[in-house]
């Protein structure tokens, strides 16, 4: 049997030819242009410097405390849920509350803050010595 004749386009040419992408130049590929509106300026991108490991932790919300303590139950409860669905479940969980069921977790978010505030202190005289 004789062999169809091959087209004389492949099907990646094809692609490459309805794609807007493969027929701009390799240079302006995958980025944007910058259209901002004058007198804007512009922040320049650079490297971030390190955190100090010494630094102290930041204070937790309230929100932070109640997760902390709910987050078992509700993986238990829901043993498939994925971590979004579950912080989305505990979300619900908070709004939910009233402001007394909040009391215990932002007693805890303010003890948090006061610590937080004297190891900034503390930190911040070491840093200066």
């Amino acid at each position: 049997m004789p062999r169809a004749a091959a087209s004389t386009t492949t099907a990646r040419s094809k692609k490459a030819a309805a794609s807007p992408v493969a027929a701009a130049p390799k240079a302006s590929r995958g980025k944007k242009a910058a259209v901002e509106p004058a007198g804007k300026i512009t922040k320049t991108k650079g490297k971030r410097t390190k955190k100090d490991p010494r630094a102290p932790k930041r204070a937790l919300s309230a929100y932070m405390f109640f997760s902390q303590a709910k987050r078992a139950e509700v993986r238990e409860k829901n043993p498939n849920a994925s971590f979004g669905s579950i912080g989305k479940m505990l979300g619900d969980m908070w709004k939910g509350m009233s402001e007394a069921d909040k009391i215990p977790y932002v007693k805890l978010a303010e003890k948090d803050k006061v610590r937080y505030d004297a190891a900034k202190e503390a930190y911040a005289g070491d840093a200066s010595d």
